[in-house]
């Protein structure tokens, strides 16, 4: 199944051209409840609703170092501190935008505002201290995410080793457009991934070069404890603007269009705006790091 959250929060499944609502009040609810709600009755057109951001989950696990390629790259730069494997913190899920949401450039905050393509997996139920096997059987889905960064934050923050105020801005955290179930998507390990702007590829690559599995990285965090509809991000690939050798020329700009794309998934699309476009107003004065 395609689940989506739609127009003003209604919770519904995706059927070729069509969109059947369910009776449930959020997407939430829906992996809460542990069964699949019954549908009302109504049918809408796909191309006639608004897609929203399918899921607002009660914590976003956010991961890294899961595909050594991103380390690597990092190296070529010289990046300011190790990739390590098993990095986590938390989304600020208030961040969150959906399929088609502005991503609003904050030019007060940052000057190296990046892309960073990821899968995202939906977790059906709540427990912890899982093993692999309990992990996989948890999994209720899987959403590309855009890790949208500001690295000259980054590079401060990362001075004390803890960094997170650079991910976790206003509309830095695009999520969608669907959840795809796991007997939709099949083997989430070797799936192709390609982020683009206006058209360019950026990034690259497969889930196959993903060095943990799945399960692995779900039930490693599992000590934090899981709640049904927790997201956990699996990090992202190589390719990035802030580890190439030319950043300055590929960092976002306002104008610019993203497509994060993953097989079997589909296309996750967000313009960036400008401060003035999205607010009506000037940006505040420059914050300096």
């Amino acid at each position: 199944m395609k689940l989506v959250t739609f127009d003003d929060g209604l919770v519904g499944e995706v059927r070729g051209d069509k969109v059947v609502e369910l009776d449930v009040p959020s997407m939430r609810e829906y992996f809460e409840r542990g069964e699949v709600p019954r549908a009302t009755g109504r049918e809408l057109a796909l191309a006639h609703v608004r897609l929203r951001a399918p899921i607002v989950p009660k914590k976003f696990f956010h991961t890294a170092g899961n595909f050594r390629e991103h380390e690597t790259e990092s190296k070529r730069v010289d990046w300011s501190h190790e990739i390590a494997p098993w990095i986590v913190f938390f989304q600020n899920v208030d961040a969150i935008v959906g399929p088609e949401d502005p991503i609003v450039y904050p030019e007060h905050l940052t000057e190296e505002l990046d892309y960073e393509l990821e899968l995202a997996v939906v977790i059906a139920k709540s427990g912890k201290w899982w093993g692999p096997e309990e992990a996989a059987d948890a999994i209720g889905g899987y959403v590309i995410f855009n890790d949208i960064t500001a690295r000259d934050i980054q590079r401060r923050e990362m001075r004390s080793g803890v960094f997170s105020f650079c991910k976790a801005i206003d509309t830095f955290c695009p999520l969608g457009p669907w959840i795809v179930t796991p007997d939709e998507l099949g083997d989430p390990h070797d799936l192709r991934m390609e982020l683009r702007v206006n058209g360019e590829v950026r990034q690259a690559s497969s889930t196959k070069n993903m060095s943990p599995t799945i399960p692995e990285i779900l039930a490693h965090y599992s000590p934090l404890g899981y709640s049904a509809g927790d997201v956990v991000s699996t990090g992202t690939v190589s390719g990035v603007a802030g580890f190439s050798e030319d950043a300055a020329s590929l960092y976002l700009r306002p104008g610019d269009v993203i497509e994060a794309e993953i097989e079997g998934i589909g296309v996750l699309r967000n313009p960036v705006v400008s401060w003035q476009e999205a607010h009506g107003e000037p940006a505040p004065a420059r914050v300096r790091w």
